[in-house]
C-alpha cells in the first residue's frame, strides 16, 4: 500500500511539473519572445510589478530595495498575490502606509496573471515553491526577481531552466553577492590570475538563535480556512494540514533543505562565479539536530566537503569546506579563499600573503617564494546573519540590476543558469546529508548520483 501511495505522489509531482512546463495549470500563457516584449514595453513605459508572497524577507529587504530605485527606473507595485488572507491585508496596509500605494489583492497567482496588468513579479515564497512559481511567471510573459534557493530538486531546477530559455524572460535570482562591489572586485582579481590557482575555500555561517526559522506566535494564530493548503503544497505530496510546515517550512524536508538552501546557496554561488565551474565533482556531508530538538527535521548543524576541479588530473582543483551551526555564533559568516601565495578574506575585504609560500620554505625545494602583495577590495557592508536586513545595500544594488535588465533585455548578474548551478550544489549536499553517501553529478544526464 505504501509503495502504491508513493507511486501516486511521484506521478502527481511529475504531472504538476509537466503542466507547469506547457502552461496548463489554469494560468494564461502569453509566450512573448524577448524581442516582441521589447516592442510592447517602451523605454519610457512604467513597469508594473506584482508581489508574489508577502514574506518578512519581502517586507524588510526586497520592498525597500525596490523603492530605492522605483521612481528613477519608472517601476511601480500594483498588486499582491498571497494565499493567506492575513498576508494580503498586511501587504495592502504596508504599501499604503509607507508610500501611499494602493495594491490590488489576489488570492493566488491564477487571479494575478488573469488580469493582464502586471509586467513583472517579485517572488519570495517558501523555498520549494520558487522554481515552479518562476515557471508560472515566465510562461505568463512576466519578468521575474526570484528569491534563492532557485530549486530544491533537479526536477524543479530543470523545469525553470527550460522555461526561461524558451521564453527569453528576464530572471534575476536573489544571489545578491553578484551585485556587490567587493565581490565583483574579488571575481575580477581572481580571474586576472594575480591570486593564483584556488587550492582551498573555507566557508562558515554560524548563529546562536533559538528562534531561527521558528514562528510560534503565527503558528498558533493561522487557520487552515484562511489559506489554501493544497495550493501551498504545489507538487509536494498531499498531506494533512500542518501550520508548522506552512510557516516554519525551513525546518522540514521536502519544503526546504534548511541550511543548504537558505545560506549555503549564497556562498557556494561565489565559488562557481569566481572559477566558472558549474558544479562540484563530489560532495560528502554530515550533520544533525544537536541543539534545538523542537520537532524539526532539517539539521541545526552541518559540515559539507566539496571537491571542485576541471576533470581529475592531479594538482588541478581544490576543496571547499562549508560549516554552519545554530548553537554558537563564534566565527559568524566567513568566506576565505586560499592560494599558494596567500588568502582572500571576504569578511575583511583584504587580500594578503598570509599562509603563502615563504622564501625559507621555498629554498628547501629549490623554489621561489610565492607571497601575494597586500590589496584591499572596494568595501561593502558586512553580510548579516539576519535574513530581514532593512536597507541592505547588496539587495538594493541587485534589485537595480534587475530593473535595468528588464529595460535593456540584457542578462542580469544572477542568471537562471547561475541559480541552476547553485541548486545542483545544494541538492548534492542535501542528498549527501540524507544518505550519508559520497555524491557526484552526472553531467550528461543532469542527475545526482549517491554512491
Amino acid at each position: 500500500m505504501k509503495e502504491g501511495i508513493e507511486h501516486q505522489q511521484q506521478n502527481a509531482r511529475r504531472d504538476f511539473i509537466r503542466k507547469a512546463a506547457i502552461g496548463t495549470l489554469g494560468f494564461s500563457v502569453m509566450g512573448f519572445s524577448a524581442k516582441s516584449y521589447g516592442r510592447i514595453l517602451g523605454a519610457n513605459d512604467r513597469v508594473r510589478v506584482g508581489i508574489v508572497g508577502f514574506s518578512d524577507r519581502f517586507r524588510h529587504s526586497l520592498y525597500p530595495a525596490f523603492m530605492d530605485h522605483a521612481k528613477a527606473m519608472n517601476f511601480e507595485f500594483v498588486g499582491v498575490s498571497d494565499i493567506w488572507n492575513r498576508r494580503r491585508d498586511e501587504a495592502e496596509a504596508y504599501a499604503k502606509e509607507k508610500h501611499g500605494i494602493k495594491l490590488k489583492k489576489y488570492r493566488n497567482n491564477d487571479e494575478l496573471y488573469s488580469k493582464k496588468d502586471v509586467d513583472a513579479v517579485i517572488i519570495s515564497t517558501a523555498d520549494f515553491q520558487h522554481a515552479l512559481m518562476g515557471v508560472e511567471a515566465v510562461r505568463n510573459g512576466k519578468d521575474v526577481y526570484l528569491e534563492k534557493p532557485m530549486a530544491e530538486t533537479m526536477e524543479d531546477a530543470r523545469a525553470i531552466l527550460k522555461a526561461v530559455n524558451e521564453t527569453g524572460k528576464i530572471v534575476q535570482i536573489g544571489s545578491q553577492r553578484r551585485s556587490a562591489p567587493n565581490y565583483i572586485a574579488a571575481n575580477e582579481y581572481i580571474k586576472s590570475g594575480k591570486f593564483g590557482d584556488i587550492k582551498m575555500v573555507e566557508m562558515t555561517w554560524n548563529v546562536n538563535q533559538p528562534g531561527r526559522w521558528r514562528r510560534p506566535e503565527l503558528v498558533s494564530q493561522i487557520r487552515k480556512e484562511d489559506t489554501d493548503w493544497d495550493r501551498f503544497l504545489m507538487n509536494r505530496p498531499k498531506v494533512a494540514w500542518d501550520p508548522r510546515k506552512y510557516l516554519e517550512y525551513r525546518l522540514f524536508w521536502p519544503y526546504s533543505s534548511g541550511i543548504p538552501g537558505q545560506w549555503m546557496s549564497h556562498q557556494i554561488d561565489t565559488v562557481h562565479w569566481f572559477t566558472d565551474l558549474e558544479h562540484p565533482r563530489s560532495v560528502s556531508a554530515n550533520g544533525g539536530i544537536y541543539m534545538w530538538a523542537d520537532g524539526r527535521e532539517n539539521p541545526d548543524t552541518m559540515t559539507a566537503v566539496f571537491d571542485y576541479g576541471p576533470g581529475s588530473e592531479p594538482g588541478k582543483g581544490f576543496q571547499v569546506v562549508y560549516s554552519s551551526r545554530f548553537s554558537n555564533s563564534a566565527g559568524g559568516v566567513k568566506e576565505l579563499y586560499y592560494s599558494n601565495g596567500g588568502m582572500l578574506n571576504l569578511d575583511t575585504n583584504m587580500i594578503t600573503s598570509e599562509g603563502g609560500l615563504t622564501q625559507n620554505m621555498a629554498d628547501q625545494m629549490g623554489m621561489q617564494a610565492n607571497l601575494l602583495p597586500d590589496y584591499t577590495l572596494p568595501s561593502d557592508a558586512k553580510v548579516s546573519t539576519d535574513a530581514n536586513t532593512g536597507g541592505d545595500p547588496m539587495t538594493s544594488l541587485h534589485m537595480r540590476n534587475w530593473m535595468e535588465c528588464v529595460r535593456s533585455r540584457e542578462t542580469p548578474h544572477a542568471s537562471v543558469k547561475a541559480g541552476y548551478n547553485h541548486s545542483v550544489a545544494n541538492i548534492m549536499t542535501r542528498t549527501a546529508l540524507q544518505t550519508g553517501k559520497r555524491v557526484t553529478f552526472d553531467k550528461a544526464k543532469q542527475e545526482i548520483i549517491a554512491s
